[in-house]
């Protein structure tokens, strides 16, 4: 993985309304931004516009592939949750996406769903399949919305160990969340 993400300037309108404006910060391989603040501030805008999916003005360069985990999941309700996952895996950069899917479902502790249809898993377990799909992407970005929502305490440690193993290997992860986590020495950008 190589560049950093650099957000400058960046002012965001989303139905005619200023979001927030001049935003600027930086994240270096291997680090952290935590985004926090109210509700509808522009913490989900700001993800979408880092994942390239909205835009608004100044700049963002980013390290090459991101993954985001939305408030939905992407993932087809009817399909057994390895199936689900192998094909977005198939779509990210990057060979063998089997393996990927099956490492990141035993990464999440769901490694014995996989057979599952998505539809039949509870919140707690559509979060982590969810939070599977951006490990199984090997991404150097994520972009991570709300990722402890729905979660008990022993998936939150989890996400934790997630979160420092991919910085660990020269990843990023942007985070807005309203609920404490560990990401050790993150940028605290306030909307």
């Amino acid at each position: 993985m190589s560049g950093a993400l650099r957000v400058e300037a960046l002012t965001l309108v989303r139905g005619g309304r200023v979001l927030f404006e001049d935003l600027s910060f930086a994240a270096q391989r291997g680090g952290a931004v935590r985004v926090s603040g109210p509700n509808g501030v522009g913490k989900s805008s700001l993800l979408r516009a880092l994942a390239g999916l909205v835009r608004g003005t100044g700049a963002i360069e980013r390290p090459g592939a991101v993954a985001l985990l939305a408030e939905a999941a992407a993932l087809d309700g009817e399909q057994r949750l390895r199936d689900a996952l192998a094909f977005w895996a198939r779509l990210d950069a990057g060979g063998a996406p089997g393996l990927r899917v099956d490492a990141a479902l035993a990464a999440v502790g769901l490694d014995d769903l996989g057979g599952v249809p998505v539809r039949l898993l509870s919140t707690g377990q559509r979060r982590r399949a969810a939070l599977a799909r951006v490990v199984a992407s090997a991404a150097p970005l994520w972009l991570l919305d709300e990722p402890a929502n729905g979660l008990d305490a022993p998936a939150v440690a989890r996400l934790e160990q997630l979160i420092a193993g991919h910085r660990a290997t020269g990843g990023m992860v942007v985070a807005a969340t309203h609920q404490p986590f560990a990401m050790p020495d993150a940028v605290e950008v306030r909307l």
